[in-house]
């Protein structure tokens, strides 16, 4: 047998490349030429014109017809000649056969396009615009990925309904552009694949288009559309994943993907896809084992379409949010699939490899005899087996199916691991053990009680309440269907837990809040491990529940725990949340959306990283500052473009600063904390009025921005009342007109807040400038008795502003607690600044409190107490935010020791407290 990897290894290989070598020797000649380059769109097109001039040819549809044949023989050759010695990789092979379908479908439609208007008229719409036939590529065409001898499917589509117009006084009728467009895709089908002398262009499948085979040829966008929300199957979806428009205007193409792409993928995350993929594969399986078919190579197990269905079932769950994973290639979702995390990197190697391996096998296959094939040579076929292991680099037959197998025994393992069998449906084997306690009330509270639950009659008075209520009788039955199966598993890790009755409690208020949503009711169905990740959490926080529970979304945070884990990189995630919101096109309420829920990603991430021990206070702190500052500067950018898309002649940055106070300016922010915000521009040149007043409008947008709710809730809650002249003051002020203010009008009180302020969005420049003033004021000299005097009025009016009738210690609020600590490092900066400069650093009231100690400002021991007071106040305030605690109330003898160093610091720096 001659060697594959010497010239001509096609005609040695395939019988249907020496046969057409003796029909047409002189094709020897592009064999020849072959290892040295392949074929580009152009050259397609230029050998075409060549044959017709040739010929003599008028771009007749014969003509044409025979014309692209010899293109298609030609292409083939080569490209097996290539592929076989070695030359070309899988990518070339299906590019170049994708390119000759595309260029043979617009040179027909070309040819023919001109040919029907003569006779049936031009096709307008009503309103008088040209309409053309849109072919749609679906499958491997759409996808770039075709085979060598491969059919093509195709969908035809137009954009509007009307009728041909005719010319004056040629007596012939208009007809519909329906009739028209059916008409042209007949007559291209035919030129493609009608079969003579020559053989076919392309067998042409028209079978994916809405209603199949009974179903009209061509159809306008908007019967499309009504198809796609009426009838549109999930089948149908899976299948549109890689349809494309290859002819028609740029415009037309991307009217027709804006129309498809609700369907195709879901706004929310969709993970009913997994079900709808796993019955679709089932009915593959079936006719594979009924046709006795293991032997092939596509659909058979660990074959190319699991390969291809795994890579898809993660973009109809995710593509509606992640528009990055809307891309067609296979190979390029499944590396896109790996750089997210959503699939492990020995996974996305072993289908890529898998992948290129069964399609190359796939290619010699269809090489054998131009047949579209994917069946393994059966056993009396000797020769085709040791040509197909040859090629494929094996010694032997056995060598190659080692190979083979190998490949599609990790695809087939691994792709159970993704879809599983899955046995939620009622009457099927995998029925949960405590699946009766949930069905049945007869003994119900008694089972309950031996599971471990302290009060059974409540539990199971909340299971009879969703199973009579009208929320759960009303769901579809595939809905009802995953809730029985997750209630029963939700019992058993509720129990698992120390807190099993507060556990049920909260995850069945979930299943409630999401049981109308089907997608969520799947994504908890089909993975096991954010049932446990879900439990786990729930029990240790009522606060994580309740966040949970407002934004359900949020349950597909629980599948990963490498990300969730992370350390937070804020930079990558600012470029990451503008691309994301770029792709949105300056949609406003879905970017509104978008920003909040980026907001809550990133606090849940945070928020599992902080029950899991992995943060301190203070880190976690750091964290959502840090995530505040991101989203301010993102939301300013983005209304910013919005003010200059109505008025252009904006300079392209604003000269625009957000100034942070309180607990996000001293970076001391908790989960639910608001935001104390400043907004400052740069009137140190002259601006024109219009700037000036854009800025104001600015600052009333992003104020609007944060703190609106939509859908996806709200971003912040913002206060405003720092800014000049409180919250009778301008929205914006200019930094001449705040350093006026600071300097002339403000109170004690400001001064103090000033010690908690910094830049924290918008133009650095103007936060330098800020800070510069800051510093002034922090560090002027002061009369220190009325200091000291004004700082105790202000605490007691706080006092007074914040009464405790409860017999708990106010951990904030009350005396010796947290801002007693505050007070008294304000005081010191405020007192001390001007002759000891680092007292103006913004650096936390632990920091400070060490500063003034090392200054002898103050006793160094019991500065040391009270900054473990403040971390212990601090810790004890974030615990009971968790627990879903109203107030950080705690019995008085728990901190009695820190009550008592802070009391003392109190009176040794402003003397005595006033109860």
């Amino acid at each position: 047998m001659a060697d594959l990897s010497s010239p001509k290894a096609a005609a040695a290989y395939s019988r249907y490349a020496r046969t057409l070598l003796e029909a047409r020797p002189e094709l020897s000649t592009d064999i020849g030429t072959a290892l040295t380059s392949g074929w580009s769109a152009d050259d397609m097109r230029r050998l075409v014109a060549q044959v017709l001039q040739q010929q003599g040819a008028r771009d007749k549809g014969d003509d044409l017809g025979a014309a692209l044949r010899q293109l298609r023989q030609r292409v083939l050759l080569t490209l097996m000649e290539r592929e076989l010695a070695g030359a070309a990789s899988l990518a070339e092979v299906c590019s170049t056969m994708t390119a000759l379908a595309e260029v043979c479908i617009a040179l027909a439609l070309e040819a023919l396009t001109p040919e029907l208007e003569q006779t049936l008229g031009v096709p307008m719409s009503d309103s008088g615009e040209r309409q053309e036939l849109i072919v749609v590529g679906m499958g491997k065409l759409g996808g770039g990925e075709l085979n060598v001898s491969s059919d093509i499917d195709l969908v035809f589509v137009y954009p509007e309904d009307g009728e041909t117009r005719t010319a004056e006084g040629t007596g012939k009728n208009s007809v519909s552009n329906h009739e028209f467009f059916i008409a042209l895709g007949k007559r291209l089908i035919t030129l493609l694949s009608a079969v003579t002398g020559e053989g076919f262009v392309f067998r042409v499948d028209m079978r994916l288009r809405p209603w199949g085979d009974p179903g009209p040829l061509a159809m306008s966008f908007d019967a499309l559309e009504q198809y796609l929300v009426a009838q549109g199957r999930e089948w149908e979806r899976y299948a549109w994943i890689k349809g494309r428009a290859i002819s028609g205007s740029e415009e037309t193409r991307k009217a027709l993907a804006a129309l498809v792409r609700p369907f195709v993928f879901r706004k929310y995350l969709d993970y009913g896809a997994y079900g709808a993929m796993r019955e679709l594969h089932a009915q593959i399986r079936e006719e594979v084992e009924r046709r006795e078919m293991a032997g092939n190579v596509k659909l058979g197990p660990g074959g190319i379409r699991e390969i291809e269905f795994i890579a898809q079932v993660f973009q109809l769950i995710r593509g509606g949010r992640e528009s990055d994973l809307q891309i067609r290639p296979t190979l390029q979702v499944l590396a896109l699939l790996g750089k997210r995390g959503l699939l492990s990197a020995e996974d996305v190697s072993v289908f890529s490899l898998a992948y290129d391996f069964l399609r190359r096998v796939e290619h010699r296959l269809q090489y054998l005899d131009d047949a579209q094939t994917h069946e393994l040579p059966a056993a009396d076929a000797e020769d085709d087996r040791r040509r197909l292991a040859q090629s494929m680099g094996a010694r032997t037959w056995a060598a190659f199916m080692r190979k083979l197998d190998a490949h599609r025994d990790a695809v087939a393992q691994r792709f159970e691991k993704i879809f599983g069998t899955h046995t939620h449906a009622q009457g099927q084997s995998g029925r949960h053990e405590l699946a009766s306690l949930w069905t049945s009330t007869e003994g119900r509270e008694a089972r309950l009680k031996a599971l471990g639950f302290a009060e059974p009659d409540t539990a199971a008075a909340r299971l009879a309440s969703i199973q009579s209520g009208s929320r759960y009788q009303s769901l579809p039955e595939s809905s009802r269907e995953r809730v029985d199966a997750l209630v029963p598993r939700l019992l058993e890790r509720a129990a698992r837990r120390p807190n099993p009755d507060a556990t049920l409690a909260r995850v069945l208020d979930l299943v409630e809040t999401v049981s109308r949503r089907a997608a969520y009711l799947a994504l908890m169905d089909e993975h096991p491990v954010a049932l446990d990740r879900l439990t786990e959490l729930v029990s240790a926080s009522p606060w994580a529940a309740e966040y949970l529970n407002r934004h359900p979304v949020l349950l597909d945070e629980l599948l990963d725990t490498r990300l969730l884990m992370a350390k937070p990189d804020w930079r990558a995630a600012g470029r990451a949340l503008r691309r994301q919101l770029m792709e949105l096109d300056h949609d406003a309420e879905r970017q509104m959306d978008m920003l909040r829920e980026s907001h809550h990603t990133q606090l849940f991430h945070l928020l599992l990283q902080d029950l899991a021990g992995a943060l301190s206070v203070e880190a976690l702190a750091d964290h959502l500052a840090d995530l505040a500052d991101l989203l301010l500067q993102v939301t300013l950018e983005l209304c910013w473009i919005q003010l200059r898309e109505r008025s252009p002649d904006l300079p392209p940055e604003p000269r625009f600063a957000v100034i942070a106070y309180g607990k996000v300016g001293g970076k001391e922010l908790g989960y639910a904390s608001d935001l104390d915000l400043v907004f400052l521009y740069d009137d140190s040149e002259e601006q024109d009025e219009n700037t000036v007043a854009a800025y104001a409008r600015l600052g009333q947008r992003i104020n609007t921005w944060l703190n609106s709710r939509t859908a996806a809730g709200q971003l912040f809650e913002t206060d405003m009342r720092l800014r000049p002249d409180g919250a009778s003051g301008l929205m914006v002020s200019s930094m001449s007109a705040f350093r006026r203010y600071q300097r002339e009008a403000a109170w004690t009180w400001e001064h103090q807040a000033l010690t908690r302020a910094r830049f924290c969005a918008g133009e650095a420049a103007i936060g330098a400038a800020f800070e510069e003033e800051r510093r002034a004021i922090l560090c002027k000299q002061r009369d220190l008795a009325k200091l000291a005097e004004e700082v105790r009025n202000m605490r007691n009016t706080m006092t007074e502003g914040h009464p405790n009738r409860s017999e708990l210690f106010d951990l904030k609020h009350d005396r010796g607690g947290m801002v007693d600590i505050e007070f008294i490092v304000q005081y010191l900066v405020l007192a001390h600044a001007h002759r000891h400069e680092q007292l103006a650093r913004n650096d936390g009231n632990i920091a400070l409190l060490g500063y003034a100690a090392k200054l002898k400002l103050i006793d160094a021991g019991l500065a040391t107490q009270v900054q473990e007071a403040y971390r212990v106040y601090r810790r004890r305030q974030h615990a009971l935010r968790l627990e879903g605690a109203r107030y950080a109330r705690v019995p008085g003898e728990e901190v009695a020791a820190h009550i008592e160093a802070t009391l003392a610091l109190w009176k040794a720096v402003l003397g005595k407290v006033k109860k």
